[in-house]
């Protein structure tokens, strides 16, 4: 059983800094994309960031872009956002996505597994 388990949310103040983490078991994601996405209370799941197998290729959202990087471990089947310069309206809830083909999509219906989500507040 495929499963995706995201962790490191929390409560930060705006202009911070948070890891997420993302741990696959059940398959090795090796050879596919893997992508975040956020949903905030009353919004549509918005995609935030995705990454090709190897890492070289990564994908990010205009509202992101230059303030959240997108990385992975291979061997550790582990996929990481980490997301400085935080403001209010990056508060959702962060879900890691897995795809089965190599693209770093922008749309979540190309995305085959998810993860439960973790919370991100940013507040003062």
């Amino acid at each position: 059983q495929v499963q995706l388990v995201e962790s490191g949310g929390g409560l930060v103040q705006p202009g911070g800094s948070l890891r997420l983490s993302c741990a696959a078991s059940g398959r090795t994601f090796g050879s596919n994309a893997m992508g975040w996405f956020r949903q905030a209370p009353g919004n549509e799941r918005e995609f935030v960031a995705a990454i090709s197998p190897g890492g070289l290729r990564t994908n990010y959202a205009d509202s992101v872009k230059g303030r959240f990087a997108i990385s992975r471990v291979n061997a550790k089947n582990t996929v990481f956002l980490l997301m400085n310069r935080l403001k209010p309206e990056d508060t959702a809830v962060y879900y890691c996505a897995a795809s089965l083909s190599e693209a770093t999509s922008i749309s979540p219906i190309a995305y085959n597994y998810w993860g439960l989500g973790t919370q991100v507040t940013v507040s003062s």
